[in-house]
């Protein structure tokens, strides 16, 4: 028995939101010290070459990372790394402060290995964030910043949203993603139309003086149609990428008690149909679009399935909650079981396999 499986029925007796708050006071001192993090490396990085990737003109040591959500404000990134995952994503940073939706916002429902948040882009601006990247430097490992707008935006205040956070915080940062899908934000507009895309897309290729990678992230539950579309518009502005899925308003299949509680569902009940997404995106474009995948990642045989569909990246959020600080080990570790089990000799050799 590990310890975490002794410290998680404590934590989770606790309402969720207070336990992920808890969890990341942890993370900020155990990183605080060079010789704690050092400590935490040694325990839990798993290193191999089969499982590095070059993408984005960024090394990651390994293609597993931390899905945006669970590090908003960039507060534990270098623990984040020590842990052993091989990208951090932050955000979705905001150009200003907000509070969010109001608690309880956060729920787990444990029966499903799932999560429903409405946090509604709380977190503390950009300008924050760039102190905090300024004073404590960026992690080791290539790290993803996730654009969002302020929740009392307009159409046209949006774009600007996403113009004052790229052109803040794209200098520290390895790509950066678009996020027009979250479904826990206010529908002033429709943040996927098609002409609201090109607008966003231009205004920030027009910024963009040190071409930092750009994507956008994608929610699961539009049709096929509307996803292609998204994928010809990223083509028409020659975007670096897709992340692949957001969370889901589906409740379909659910156990939980909380699975009435509105907002984003996460976990394992997205991971089939992110997969479908991410297979049709990458039978779409030939497989010449990089696609992170995400959703219902909490096991090597739950990433090497995206992995195969097309994803060159995957990243978790709700299966380390329930998995724990040695989820990235024990997937990096599985994924160079599973890589030499199908004769492959790296993880890019075993990306889109499942296409041929």
């Amino acid at each position: 028995m590990t310890l975490y499986s002794r410290v998680r029925p404590l934590a989770f007796k606790l309402p969720a939101e207070t336990a992920h708050d808890l969890g990341k006071r942890t993370l900020r001192a155990a990183q605080s010290t060079r010789p704690t993090r050092t400590a935490l490396a040694a325990a839990y990085r798993y290193e191999h070459p089969a499982l590095e990737v070059d993408l984005f003109d960024a090394a990651f040591p390994n293609p597993v990372g931390v899905a945006a959500g669970f590090d908003k404000n960039a507060e534990v990134t270098r623990a984040l790394e020590a842990l052993g995952f091989g990208f951090v994503e932050i955000g979705t940073v905001t150009p200003y402060p907000q509070p969010g939706n109001d608690r309880p916002r956060l729920f787990r429902l444990r029966e499903d290995g799932a999560m429903v948040n409405r946090m509604g882009f709380n977190g503390q601006g950009m300008e924050r964030v760039k102190e905090r990247l300024e004073r404590d430097g960026a992690p080791g490992v290539p790290l993803g910043v996730n654009v969002g707008k302020m929740n009392s935006s307009s159409e046209a205040e949006a774009i600007e949203d996403y113009r004052r956070v790229f052109d803040r915080l794209s200098p520290f940062a390895d790509y950066v993603v678009v996020n027009v899908s979250c479904p826990n934000t206010p529908e002033e507009f429709d943040e996927g139309s098609p002409e609201h895309l090109r607008t966003i897309f231009e205004t920030l290729e027009a910024g963009n003086d040190t071409n930092v990678p750009i994507l956008v992230k994608i929610g699961p539950d539009s049709p096929e149609e509307s996803i292609l579309d998204l994928v010809d518009i990223v083509r028409e502005f020659d975007l670096d990428g897709i992340v692949a899925t957001n969370t889901s308003t589906s409740r379909e299949g659910l156990d939980s008690p909380n699975r009435e509680e509105w907002g984003g569902l996460s976990g394992k009940p997205l991971e089939t149909r992110s997969t479908d997404v991410i297979r049709t995106l990458a039978e779409y474009t030939d497989g010449d679009l990089p696609i992170i995948g995400v959703g219902g990642v909490d096991s090597a045989e739950s990433a090497y399935e995206k992995i195969r569909a097309g994803a060159s990246l995957v990243q978790l959020y709700t299966g380390f909650v329930y998995e724990g600080p040695a989820t990235a080990k024990r997937i990096n570790r599985g994924l160079v079981e599973l890589l030499e089990r199908d004769g492959f000799s790296s993880v890019e050799d075993a990306v889109g396999a499942d296409l041929d």
